[in-house]
């Protein structure tokens, strides 16, 4: 359904441009001429780029109307909105958009990257984190029903004041993870109510047996580790393809959702991987020289070249948004680095072999203080 909105309805949103603009099912179709009027003026707007082609954008598109009609309903100051990337293409370079979709929420007129999946239930738990406290503070048993039916996981948290340690150690927690809602209370009752003795942790989620007590010492490593690890209970929801046969046989490896932790991951390698979908043009124009690049380091120690359609596999905590979408993962580190460096043969090469130096730098210090240290008790 498309309709026109009038300065009337704009004021009610909060949009004080005299511009009119069109919504469809509830999303505001933007365009060059209403585009800084609409991203400024309003607090909180999720922008698509799209194109009109693009398969993964027509995927998108109900999941993405569907929240924006939850969020208008519920009267929220949230707006969802989207624009053609193929009429409008002065302004999707202005963002740097490289493929589609592209989300990217714009608060008071400035752009942050969308960063979860891409149904109406995780685009509006994102945007509720994005838009408001990182904790949401809970008063009664009524409230803490209502929060834990409001998405697949969500972590409560009981603590006798709002500053001591362990409170402060859980909203550190929560600040860090964009995807989960956080709850927590300080009334005695909710002890009882969540089945603690005492302070503690409680995670609500929508599978296996519906809820898990955090046991260990409240400290920020080990609590963001627990809920990843609960939380990570819902990658059977997410797809992947089946581990082709001969995912190795070549010098770029193929990886799928199922293979994905084991290689890429892996601690003694370094992975390069290359996130695509087979229809994008960007993605067609890098492959050669993806292939080359897999000629060139293979069969290398710890340095491995690989790529995973992403079309059709999901990783959680991996954020594809566009393709192709390069990250680095490197030895010795659970850190994801985005590959920003230019895409030639020659980048990509210094790229690796830097970052196969400093890994081995810090291999020599580690050694040597190690060395040093044993000297030191010989003395």
């Amino acid at each position: 359904m498309l309709k026109t909105v009038t300065l009337c309805a704009l004021l009610a949103i909060g949009i004080f441009a005299s511009a009119k603009f069109e919504e469809e099912e509830n999303v505001i179709v933007l365009t060059k001429e209403n585009f800084d009027d609409v991203v400024k003026n309003t607090e909180f707007v999720l922008v698509e780029f799209y194109a009109p082609w693009c398969g993964h954008c027509k995927a998108l598109a109900p999941e993405y109307a569907k929240a924006a009609t939850q969020l208008k309903e519920e009267g929220s100051a949230i707006r969802l909105g989207k624009l053609d990337a193929t009429v409008h293409g002065d302004v999707a370079s202005k963002f740097e958009v490289r493929g589609y979709p592209t989300l990217k929420l714009f608060r008071n007129g400035k752009a942050i990257e969308y960063g979860a999946r891409r149904d109406s239930a995780s685009i509006i738990g994102w945007l509720k984190k994005k838009s408001g406290p990182a904790v949401k503070t809970l008063a009664s048993a009524d409230e803490l029903k209502d929060f834990s039916d409001s998405a697949d996981v969500v972590v409560v948290g009981y603590f006798k004041t709002a500053d001591n340690e362990n409170a402060m150690a859980f909203l550190e927690v929560a600040d860090g993870m964009d995807v989960v809602p956080f709850g927590m209370s300080t009334d005695d009752a909710f002890e009882k109510e969540l089945g603690l003795k005492g302070e503690g942790v409680v995670l609500f989620k929508k599978f296996d047996e519906g809820k898990a007590i955090f046991d260990e010492e409240l400290k920020t490593d080990t609590l963001r580790s627990w809920i990843e690890a609960n939380h990570g209970a819902l990658k059977a929801h997410l797809m992947s393809e089946e581990i082709p046969k001969d995912w190795d046989k070549s010098p770029v490896k193929v990886l799928v959702g199922k293979n994905f932790d084991e290689i890429a991951r892996d601690n003694t390698k370094n992975v390069l991987v290359e996130f695509y979908a087979p229809w994008c043009g960007h993605c067609k124009q890098l492959a050669p020289t993806w292939d080359k690049l897999g000629e060139r380091y293979a069969g290398h120690e710890n340095i491995v070249i690989a790529k995973m359609d992403a079309t059709v596999n999901e990783v959680e905590n991996v954020k594809v948004q566009s393709f192709p979408t390069i990250k680095f993962f490197p030895a010795g580190s659970n850190e994801v680095v985005d590959y920003t460096g230019d895409r030639t043969l020659e980048g990509f090469s210094k790229f690796l072999e830097s970052s196969s130096k400093a890994e081995a730098e810090d291999a020599k210090e580690e050694a040597e203080d190690d060395e040093s240290e044993g000297k030191h008790i010989e003395l």
